[in-house]
């Protein structure tokens, strides 16, 4: 067997049999290796005999060909063979040369790419990090680039010339630094000097004079230099970010208008105030939304809080005045970057362009109105948030809260928990220990009289997370005896507080009509003519609002991305603690928030209100006519029966009868049917809600149906054009006195009967409650009667038997009949007084009245035959069944006239209104709130602001992460 390039050659099937690759030869077996050859007897025997299959035995040669190879021995007697064999063999080992060198060329090349890979990965980390300066251009850009025209970028950056001529004269700097250092070198050299002689240096002494004031002036000469350079860097770098904002604003602008038809992303700071704005509304009692990052703007009242925002947001945003609080409620304002300068509400769609005046003065009139909406009656701040964005070209991208100004003493005009309130709220942002405070400090009055640093002291002892601003240095340097006192604040050496940096701006010149460029002027102006900059009291770096705003978004970003992963496990936490909660005590029910309960319940009350229309006319007139007469039977009997049934002839009874009917249907029927239609809608709508409350409905929504009844109900108001045409309707029903058949005159007579019956029942009830229990109650019952009652009994009994006496009595006694029965009573010992005799009378009257009208209306039973004929009868007289006639068939149709009234216009004006009033409690949450309560309801809720809250996170931690 041979290896030759990966094959082995096997010459008992005279085939090479491949391992790899490699070229196929063919070698006698005697010519091989002695122990390839004693393996190939040990699989195939003898070369004579019959040569089974070898590709068995293919892994095993292919690992013995890698043996290495020797040269066999030459046999014996062969003589000149070896020179033959070694010239048929010069190939195969030219071959396997080559292939070595192949081999080293591979590896040598694999070797090298290795070198130079880590050689450049050496090189690159050499490169400092640039991720953090990804800001600068947004992501799209790279996406744009294709679209920009690089030769107008390039023709717009400065030349080199022109760089170059501001860039300093170093040999010059390089000189003046040199001659520092040998002055230094030479003030410090101790005593040296001293050891000349006195000779020589009462010589050298006016030379010396003069060179101390050269070396002076030179000093004087190096700083002006120093600060004439950094001036050129600093307008040469001004030019240059105002025309990369530019850039940054026509590429915003592009991808405004969609260039690339795709869906625009929100920000990183739209995405973490959306989460801001969510942990707002959440539950203040799981303090969670204390615990992510937002910058704090505190300060005294009138520090200048807000002008140092506005000139950080680039506009005159807030509203102003002369010295009275105008920050009512914290304003949390989201700060980032957009191509238009546009503010907008949380809750409204409306974009305030800041570069027009006209919008401005807009903004800041709705900024104080929505403070003076949140503050409650009798207080003066309020701790509700006002949610404002404001975007623009540049603007540094952060989140901060600017509250209401800390006061020392209460004034008039305000509540006298103010100072107190405003404390409050203030610690409440300041002890979130992810919150950036901003204190600001007013730099025109004394350092003692601020009360801003004790409070920021309190909570924040060690200023980990406070930035100090000093404001009003223009003034502060013109009003202070000693300028190094604006240093001493500046380095953190004259308040007890500390911070992590310090800061001077100037925020104007005190007048509110100066815009924001202007006060940009003034204020750089001002730093580049101010002692306190040249004389080295300030750097460079802790003046302008500029460079404040440049370190509060850095600050804030670093505490963002330090806390918001921390955040977002507490809020998993939360989720699973609720959800935990909802499956064991609600398994069965869908988490619905109080918003879809509300739909929910919505929905049940509409279908409940549509169901009034399915009462059936039979239903509504039984109903109507029911309670009208229940309403009216009093006045029937007492003011219009019993008065004429006194008079002594048919004539004068019809008579009477008419007037009273007349006058009882233009001043009371009306409005007494209205008010009984009224009230049975009313009753109807209250039964239909009950039914369907019964029928599996959900108990929660009890306290939202019943105010929306209440509501609505409070809200219908009855058509009062439709009283006049009832008035005539009832006028004409009762004008008709002819009764056309006999079921109708039995009809009559049974409403008379029964009405008799009802009163009869209900007088004697009265007259039983007068003269208390009778002998056998009170033997049966062991019932005694009272004092009141026994001289009402007596006063009953002598009464019953002046009746018996006269039977067709009037309804009223005369003097000397009261008198009569008085003497009588006293004459069984009884004292009674005249008021208690009559009163007595009329009740008995009563129901004497009515045992004969009962009895007279059976004789009428049979007495339609006489009123058909006009019969005169005295015994079958029956008006009184004519008047009850008349009495119910006004009934059935005013019944009738209000049942058509409520069907078509009533019931759906009862639908609109509690549609309304479903609209209106919709649109209040604090009305939602009270009436769908309790814990399935706040359990959903909280489940709710908790996933969504996680889901903002989520979302905001991704693209914080792709974003570094």
């Amino acid at each position: 067997m041979l290896r030759v390039g990966g094959s082995v050659v096997c010459m008992a099937c005279r085939n090479l049999v491949p391992t790899r690759t490699g070229v196929r030869f063919r070698v006698p077996l005697q010519k091989l290796h002695p122990l390839y050859r004693a393996i190939h007897h040990r699989y195939y025997g003898n070369t004579n005999s019959q040569r089974p299959h070898h590709h068995t035995a293919t892994r095993y040669f292919t690992s013995m060909s890698r043996l290495p190879m020797r040269p066999p021995k030459p046999h014996p007697g062969s003589g000149g063979r070896s020179y033959q064999q070694r010239r048929h063999f010069w190939v195969a080992r030219l071959a396997a040369r080559l292939l070595k060198l192949r081999y080293i060329l591979l590896g040598s090349a694999v070797g090298g790419g290795y070198t130079a890979k880590k050689t450049y990965d050496e090189w690159k980390d050499m490169l400092p990090d640039f991720s953090e300066y990804n800001w600068v251009i947004p992501d799209f850009v790279w996406e744009l680039s294709e679209q920009i025209d690089l030769d107008k970028l390039a023709k717009a950056l400065p030349e080199m010339e022109e760089v170059a001529k501001l860039l300093p004269d170093f040999e010059k700097i390089g000189e003046n630094f040199a001659f520092i250092k040998s002055l230094l070198s030479s003030e410090t050299s101790g005593d040296a000097p001293l050891k000349a002689t006195d000779a020589s240096s009462a010589a050298s002494q006016d030379d010396s004079q003069y060179k101390k004031s050269s070396d002076k002036e030179r000093i004087d000469q190096l700083q002006e230099d120093l600060l004439r350079t950094q001036l050129k860097y600093q307008r040469m770098l001004e030019r240059l970010e105002k025309e990369n904002k530019e850039l940054r604003k026509v590429v915003l602008q592009k991808d405004d208008k969609g260039i690339h038809q795709r869906k625009v992303k929100k920000s990183l700071i739209d995405l973490y105030s959306e989460v801001l704005d969510i942990l707002s509304d959440y539950d203040a009692n799981y303090n969670t939304q204390d615990h992510l990052p937002r910058v704090v703007v505190v300060g005294d009242q009138s520090a200048g809080k807000t002008s140092v925002l506005e000139m950080i947001a680039q506009a005159r945003i807030f509203p102003r005045g002369s010295g009275e609080m105008m920050t009512r409620s914290p304003v949390k304002v989201t700060l980032s970057e957009g191509p238009h300068h546009v503010a907008l509400f949380k809750d409204s769609g409306r974009e305030f362009d800041l570069t027009k005046e006209e919008d401005l003065a807009a903004l800041r009139h709705e900024i104080e109105l929505r403070m003076r909406k949140s503050v409650k009656e009798g207080q003066t701040v309020s701790c509700e948030t006002i949610s404002l964005s404001v975007k623009g070209p540049g603007i540094q991208r952060m989140v901060l809260v600017d509250l209401p100004g800390v006061i020392s003493t209460v004034t008039t005009g305000m509540a006298s928990d103010t100072k107190e309130t405003i404390f409050s709220i203030s610690k409440a942002y300041m002890q979130n220990p992810n919150a950036i405070i901003l204190c600001i400090q007013d730099g025109s009055v004394d350092a003692e009289r601020s009360i801003v640093t004790d409070l920021v002291s309190q909570m924040d002892p060690h200023g980990k997370r406070t930035i100090f601003v000093l404001t009003k240095v223009d003034l502060a340097e013109k009003n202070l005896a000693s300028p190094s006192r604006i240093q001493q604040i500046v380095e953190g050496k004259l308040f007890p507080m500390k911070a992590l940096g310090y800061f001077a701006v100037v925020t104007g010149k005190g007048s509110s009509g100066e815009s924001i460029d202007s006060i940009k002027d003034y204020e750089e102006d001002f730093f580049q003519n101010s002692r306190l900059l040249r004389d080295g009291m300030l750097k460079a770096h802790q003046v302008t609002t500029k460079n404040l705003s440049l370190a509060v978004s850095d600050c804030f970003w670093k505490m963002v991305r330090e806390s918001v992963e921390q955040q977002a496990d507490v809020f998993k936490a939360s989720r699973f603690n609720l959800e935990t909660e909802w499956k064991n005590n609600y398994p069965r029910l869908r988490e619905l928030d109080r918003n879809e309960l509300y739909e929910k319940a919505k929905n049940e009350i509409l279908d409940e209100v549509i169901s009034l229309s399915q009462v059936t006319p039979q239903h509504w007139e039984a109903i109507l006519q029911k309670k009208l007469w229940e309403r009216v039977s009093t006045h029937v009997i007492e003011n219009i029966y019993l008065p004429a049934a006194q008079t002594m002839d048919s004539g004068t009874f019809n008579t009477t009868i008419d007037i009273k009917l007349k006058q009882w249907t233009d001043k009371q029927l009306p409005h007494k049917a209205l008010e009984v239609a009224w009230e049975t809608l009313q009753e109807e709508f209250a039964r239909f809600m009950a039914e369907y409350k019964g029928k599996d409905q959900d108990d929660i929504f009890d306290k939202l149906k019943e105010a929306v009844k209440d509501e609505s109900i409070k809200r219908h108001k009855w058509n009062e054009r439709a009283m006049d045409s009832l008035r005539v309707i009832q006028h004409n029903a009762l004008e008709d006195r002819s009764i056309t058949d006999k079921p109708q005159w039995d009809a009559a007579i049974q409403f008379m009967e029964q009405t008799l019956q009802s009163r009869l029942k209900d007088t004697e009830a009265v007259i039983i409650d007068m003269v208390g229990p009778d002998w056998k109650e009170r033997w049966m019952n062991w019932k005694n009667r009272t004092p009141d009652q026994h001289v009402r009994n007596e006063t009953k009994a002598e009464l019953d038997r002046l009746l018996k006496l006269h039977d067709e009595h009037t309804a009223y006694l005369a003097n000397d009949e009261v008198t009569t029965v008085r003497k009588n009573l006293e004459g069984r010992a009884v004292e009674v007084d005249p008021v208690l005799i009559k009163d007595t009378w009329h009740q008995l009257y009563r129901r004497h009245f009515l045992q004969k009208a009962l009895s007279h209306c059976n004789l009428c039973k049979r007495g339609f035959y006489y009123y058909q004929r006009h019969f005169v009868d005295s015994e079958l007289e029956c008006n009184d069944v004519v008047l009850f006639w008349r009495i119910q068939r006004m009934l059935v149709i005013t019944a009738n006239t209000l049942r058509q009234q409520l069907t078509n216009t009533e019931v759906r004006r009862l639908e609109k209104n509690v549609k309304e009033v479903l609209d209106d409690f919709g649109e209040d949450m604090e009305k939602k709130s009270q009436l769908i309560t309790g814990r399935r309801v706040q359990l959903a809720e909280d489940l709710k602001k908790v996933r969504e809250i996680q889901e903002k996170l989520e979302a905001f931690i991704e693209a914080l992460h792709k974003e570094k």
